[in-house]
C-alpha cells in the first residue's frame, strides 16, 4: 500500500491527495483531473501505487498519506482526507451521504457520517464548489462562513456545438438510431430521479412527434456504494446507451434535441452546464444547487413532481423558438464558467492557506 509521487521536485509547495486517480472519471474525479492538470506546476501529487477503493483506499488515506504529505499543505480535492492532517484544504462537493443516507450502502454512508462532521472541523480551510454546498455545511456543521470559500466548477473548452459529422458518428457508437432524442445523463443510482422520468415521459409519450426518444446515458452505481434503483418497467421510445466515455459527450449533447437532468439532490451539477457550452437546451430540477449553477437560462421543475417534469420535457420538445432562445442565453452563461478560471481562483486560496 505504497504511495507514488507524479511530481518529485523538491519546490512543489503543495501536497496533492491524488486517491481520485483510482475511481473511473465521474463527477468529483472529473473535478480532481481538471484541477490537477491546471496547478501541476504548484503540487506534489501523491497517490497509490495501485488501485484501491473501499476499506484499502481509506486505510491509504487516513494512514499513510499523512506521512507522504509530510509538513506540506495538503489539498484533498474530492470530500475526503485524513483526519491527522490539519494544515489542510479540502474541497467538498456534497454532502450527500449525511443527509440522504437512504441513497447509499449503510457501509459507505456510515463511513461518511463518521468522517466528515471531524474532517470540516479540522482541517485548516474548506473549497465548496456552490453557495448551495457551503449554506449546507455552515448549516449542518456550525461551520463559520469565513473557514468556506466557493469556487464553482468549469466547462472544459472541448464542450462546445460539435459538427454534424461528429454527431452522426458519436450516435451510431452509442447505438442511438432515432433521428431526434431527448438525452439523460448520469450514474443510474436513486438521486438521478430516472423512475420520475420515465414517467413523466410515458405521460407525455402519445403528444410528441414520431421520430424522438428519450436516451438515458449513464453507468449503473456500484453496488456496494448506491441502495437499490430496480425499475420495473421501461416506457417505448426510451434507449439505455449505457456509460458514455467523456470525448463523446460534446457531441452527444450537441445532437441532443434537449438535455433533461432531473435530479434530487446536486453539490453541483456538471452536466447541465455542459450540455449548455454545446448549445443543447435544459431541464433540471428546481432545487439544491442546480438553479444556482443553470441561472434563467434553463426550463427549471420540481424533481418530486412527475407532472412537472413532463410539462418541462413537453414544452422544450415542442417548442423551437424556446430552444433556440435558451441556447443562445446559455452561451453568454457558461462563458464565465471554465476550469481556467476555477483554477486560478483555487490557486489563490492554496498559496494563501500555505503560508498561514
Amino acid at each position: 500500500m505504497t504511495s507514488v509521487f507524479m511530481n518529485s521536485s523538491s519546490t512543489a509547495s503543495i501536497a496533492l491527495n491524488a486517491r481520485f486517480y483510482s475511481h473511473a472519471p465521474t463527477g468529483m474525479q472529473r473535478y480532481g483531473i481538471e484541477m490537477a492538470n491546471r496547478l501541476d506546476d504548484l503540487l506534489k501529487v501523491v497517490r497509490p501505487a495501485g488501485p484501491l477503493t473501499g476499506a484499502k483506499g481509506h486505510l491509504w488515506e487516513q494512514m499513510y498519506l499523512p506521512t507522504a504529505a509530510g509538513k506540506r499543505l495538503l489539498w484533498s480535492p474530492n470530500n475526503t482526507g485524513p483526519l491527522a492532517v490539519a494544515h489542510q484544504v479540502c474541497t467538498i462537493h456534497d454532502i450527500i451521504p449525511i443527509e440522504h443516507p437512504e441513497w447509499f450502502s449503510s457501509e459507505f454512508s456510515g463511513w461518511y457520517q463518521w468522517l466528515m462532521p471531524k474532517l470540516v472541523d479540522r482541517v485548516q480551510h474548506i473549497i465548496s464548489v456552490s453557495h448551495f454546498t457551503k449554506q449546507r455545511l455552515v448549516e449542518r456543521f456550525g461551520i463559520k462562513p469565513e473557514k468556506i470559500s466557493v469556487v464553482w466548477n468549469g466547462v472544459d473548452a472541448s464542450f462546445r456545438p460539435r459538427p454534424l459529422r461528429e454527431i452522426e458518428h458519436t450516435k451510431r457508437e452509442a447505438g442511438i438510431h432515432s433521428p431526434r432524442y431527448v438525452l439523460s445523463l448520469g450514474s443510474l443510482e436513486p438521486r438521478k430521479n430516472l423512475k420520475r422520468l420515465l414517467t413523466a415521459w410515458e405521460r407525455i409519450l402519445p403528444e410528441l412527434p414520431g421520430d424522438i426518444e428519450l436516451v438515458v446515458a449513464g453507468a449503473k452505481g456500484a453496488s456496494k456504494v448506491f441502495a437499490d434503483n430496480k425499475i420495473d418497467r421501461v416506457p417505448a421510445r426510451v434507449n439505455f446507451a449505457g456509460y458514455i466515455p467523456q470525448d463523446h459527450l460534446p457531441a452527444l449533447y450537441s445532437g441532443a434535441t434537449a438535455m433533461v437532468y432531473p435530479s434530487l439532490y446536486e453539490g453541483f451539477g456538471l452536466p447541465p452546464l455542459e450540455a449548455m457550452a454545446c448549445g443543447c437546451p435544459v431541464v433540471t430540477s428546481n432545487c439544491t444547487s442546480l438553479p444556482e449553477v443553470v441561472g434563467d437560462d434553463a426550463i427549471l421543475v420540481d424533481p418530486l413532481d412527475e407532472e412537472s417534469i413532463a410539462e418541462g420535457l413537453f414544452r422544450i420538445i415542442v417548442r423551437p423558438h424556446l430552444r433556440e432562445q435558451l441556447s443562445r442565453q446559455a452561451f453568454q452563461r457558461v462563458e464565465s464558467m471554465s476550469w481556467e478560471a476555477a483554477a486560478a481562483k483555487t490557486r489563490a486560496i492554496l498559496m494563501e492557506q500555505s503560508h498561514a
